[in-house]
């Protein structure tokens, strides 16, 4: 009889939301300015499109939208009063999109040039390296606080789960549960100095700050586990960790390459090297009602259960995989002691993109219509 079980759960995800390395130079663009008379918000759209898509730069449409809607102070062009579709725009308004556009040229993400994005409705600060959150992580959240909701158990010292996510990024995970759990309170690390800068950022923004410790951490060094025992064990590991298979980079679209951090996306031959570490750290920190919760490839709940296997020791096994709105990848999650837990694994289809490095729609209507019709990312290499 196991003292200590665990369960997991995978979410699998396609390539379509890792890439590489920041740096490029803006210095060679051309610049594109719109004909004469070309003064309202809704012709530069249609300009820029057009200058868009004949430099194939994806989305084109929607990265044109975006771009006059911020410098004129909102989020979506559709949210734009209509007075404002016609009314001229000033010389400076039209330098500010002349100079966003350029970047979008050479293929900066959209949310790297406004320099910021939503997620689970919080408008969060991003800046290159740091990784962009996507749409579908947001289904990983969701999964979270179903389980949280569902089991009255899981519950901290202070009247909500205590949670750990291994790799914060820009925060989106951790502050989206924080904002949606009152009595919850979260250990967030990551390696990455910008990304520490920016959860606390973030954190701040939002007034989280409070519920949240923020801690420079490389979960592969040997013991580093230790450095978080003072906070007790947690109720939830979380964790959308680097899984892309390492020869796969460079399939990736060059959004995702030139831009974000390569260690935020590349998990090795065979994308398990931080999942490995993540899974070997879970039985040392999690109580022994917690789960872990993971976002990872179609490919790696068959190698996750054969890793785990191998490590009877952790006493975790490999229980639901759920796929993502795109209905081709999924997510894990752990649990100890649960006796619903172990439910079929459903394998999605490889390497399909969902909103990757996409501009995503802000209402919740439109995000509910690509659920539906399962939408796939144009940009997808």
């Amino acid at each position: 009889m196991k003292l200590w079980g665990g369960m997991l759960r995978a979410f699998l995800f396609g390539p379509g939301r890792r890439g590489g390395t920041w740096g490029q130079a803006f210095s060679s663009w051309e610049p594109h300015l719109p004909p004469a008379g070309l003064l309202n918000a809704t012709e530069l759209v249609s300009h820029w499109t057009a200058v868009f898509e004949k430099r194939g730069i994806p989305e084109a449409r929607e990265s044109s939208e975006y771009i006059v809607a911020h410098v004129l102070g909102a989020k979506t062009f559709q949210s734009l009063k209509p007075v404002l579709w016609t009314q001229p725009l000033t010389p400076w308004q039209l330098q500010c999109i002349q100079e966003l556009s350029s970047h979008r040229l050479q293929r900066m993400p959209v949310q790297y040039i406004l320099g910021e994005w939503d997620f689970q409705g919080l408008s969060l600060k991003m800046a290159p390296p740091v990784f962009i959150p996507r749409p579908e992580t947001e289904e990983l959240v969701e999964w979270v606080l179903e389980e949280v909701a569902q089991r009255p158990r899981v519950i901290g010292t202070q009247g909500g789960p205590l949670i750990l996510e291994v790799g914060c990024g820009s925060g989106a995970i951790s502050l989206s549960l924080l904002s949606h759990l009152p009595q919850s309170q979260v250990i967030a690390v990551d390696k990455g100095e910008a990304a520490i800068c920016l959860t606390r950022e973030n954190a701040q923004r939002l007034r989280l700050q409070d519920r949240i410790r923020i801690i420079p951490l490389d979960v592969t060094l040997e013991g580093s586990w230790a450095h978080l025992l003072p906070w007790g064990p947690v109720d939830l590991v979380v964790s959308n960790p680097p899984y892309v298979f390492s020869q796969d980079i460079e399939q990736l679209a060059p959004e995702i390459r030139s831009y974000e951090d390569p260690a935020a996306l590349d998990g090795g031959e065979e994308g398990m090297d931080i999942i490995a570490h993540i899974l070997a750290l879970a039985p040392r920190l999690l109580k022994d009602s917690g789960s872990v919760f993971l976002e990872v490839d179609p490919r790696h709940p068959e190698l996750v259960g054969s890793w785990l296997r191998s490590r009877p020791d952790l006493s975790l096994d490999l229980v639901a995989v759920r796929k993502d709105f795109c209905g081709s990848l999924s997510h894990t999650s752990a649990s100890a002691g649960i006796p619903d837990a172990l439910r079929p694994v459903a394998e999605g289809r490889p390497w399909q993109a969902c909103g990757y490095g996409t501009p995503r729609e802000h209402d919740d209507g439109e995000r509910r219509r690509r659920r539906s019709r399962g939408h796939r990312s144009r940009s997808h290499p």
